[in-house]
């Protein structure tokens, strides 16, 4: 849905490709992230009770995730409203600010749809019904590409609340008897430690989603910003869709995601090498943007390749419960080593938008290393004793 809106935008105009991409991927992305990063306290919490057969903590674990991140949605809502003076404020230029900051207003309702949908559909997950997913999906995929027609951003709002209202209706409307018995006062208690939990699950994804969305927001401040952030947010919206995708079981399904998912990107990174002139084709019509996409095609299909296995090596982190020990990983990777050296290649060398995206190649490469080996020393059975005894503990402070 986010590729279809996004080359609407750009066949309008390069500002409006500009000015969707800073207010999608900067302004709604970062709140996005946060999130999602509070809903995957969820994978964790759910997907191990469900392994643990607890399966009555799964609907009232939706609900406390719910209140949360309703909470919280509410709490980011003045981003939107002030996001053109926030731009402004910030260094942008006047013009893509205040058109970025009209397109920021209109994904308030979005939003607040995320807060509802992302819960649920970890709930779904978790239960191995992702087939209900994907078929909710499909059917608003096909309403999104239509409505796009009459207004991107109207588009975009419609069907986030069109998928949030079918996956509602199915969890709650009898599709699972085993793990929904209706609204419960439970979903109240021991919020503190949930919100705990919740918090560093979102730090933990947003100092990982963040980071290109920065690498967004620092081309604004170079010459020529429309072109670089038109460039910029092709590179990063192809890369990101492109490339995500017991003890023993556990490290199983470990090797088996990493590998597939490896290879689904290798082959990916492959097609974005082959196809390098036409890949911006999608996206806008100028022949600058496409042009300057294709300048950097290797370095694309590099973060393709990285983008397949390190969400994998995440994911994983994020069953375990290791989200605190992960933030930190991600805070030295990231902002120590990535973004200082994107500075550094992009200013003080004069390379660029090929700079900055190089250095944060560098600060991904970084973290995944370190995530594969923590990965590959980690002690499965001992995972599996404290995942009992955290779903034992949940289960009984309910």
């Amino acid at each position: 849905m986010n590729i279809v809106s996004q080359s609407f935008a750009g066949h309008i105009s390069d500002l409006d490709l500009a000015a969707f991409a800073m207010a999608n991927t900067v302004i709604d992305g970062f709140n996005f992230a946060m999130l999602l990063g509070m809903a995957s306290a969820l994978e964790t919490l759910c997907g191990q009770a469900y392994g643990a057969k607890q399966h009555h903590m799964l609907g009232i674990y939706m609900q406390r995730s719910w209140l949360v991140l309703l909470a919280f949605a509410v709490l980011l809502s003045p981003v939107y409203v002030f996001s053109g003076r926030l731009l402004a404020a910030l260094g942008q230029p006047a013009e893509l600010a205040r058109e970025a900051g009209m397109i920021g207003m209109c994904f308030l309702p979005s939003h607040l749809m995320y807060a509802i949908l992302l819960p649920v559909m970890t709930f779904l997950q978790c239960q191995l019904k992702n087939r209900v997913t994907a078929a909710a999906a499909a059917v608003v995929f096909a309403v999104h590409v239509a409505a796009t027609i009459f207004g991107v951003v109207v588009a975009f709002n419609l069907s986030w609340a069109i998928f949030a209202a079918l996956l509602v209706a199915y969890a709650l409307g009898g599709g699972c008897p085993e793990t929904w018995s209706g609204f419960s006062a439970s979903a109240f208690v021991d919020l503190k430690e949930f919100v705990a939990l919740s918090a560093s699950s979102g730090v933990m994804v947003c100092l990982e989603n963040w980071y290109y969305r920065i690498l967004v927001f620092l081309t604004g401040f170079m010459k020529n910003a429309e072109l670089s952030v038109d460039a910029l947010s092709i590179w990063v919206r192809v890369a990101n869709e492109l490339g995500a995708t017991n003890g023993q079981g556990a490290k199983f399904a470990t090797i088996v995601s990493t590998t597939t998912s490896f290879l689904i990107s290798l082959f990916v990174s492959l097609l974005a090498l082959i196809f390098h002139d036409k890949l911006a084709i999608i996206f806008s019509s100028s022949r600058a943007v496409i042009d300057a996409v294709d300048s950097i095609s290797v370095l694309l299909a590099l973060t393709i390749l990285l983008n397949g296995i390190q969400p994998v090596l995440s994911g994983v982190a994020i069953g375990s419960g290791w989200q605190g020990l992960v933030a930190y990983v991600n805070i030295g990777s990231y902002y120590l080593i990535g973004v200082p050296v994107g500075v550094l290649l992009g200013w003080g060398f004069n390379y660029g938008v090929p700079g900055i995206w190089a250095g944060m190649i560098g600060g991904t490469m970084m973290q995944t290393l370190i995530l594969a080996i923590i990965t590959l020393r980690c002690d499965w059975n001992e995972e599996a004793l404290k995942a009992g005894n955290r779903v034992r503990q949940w289960s009984s402070a309910k």
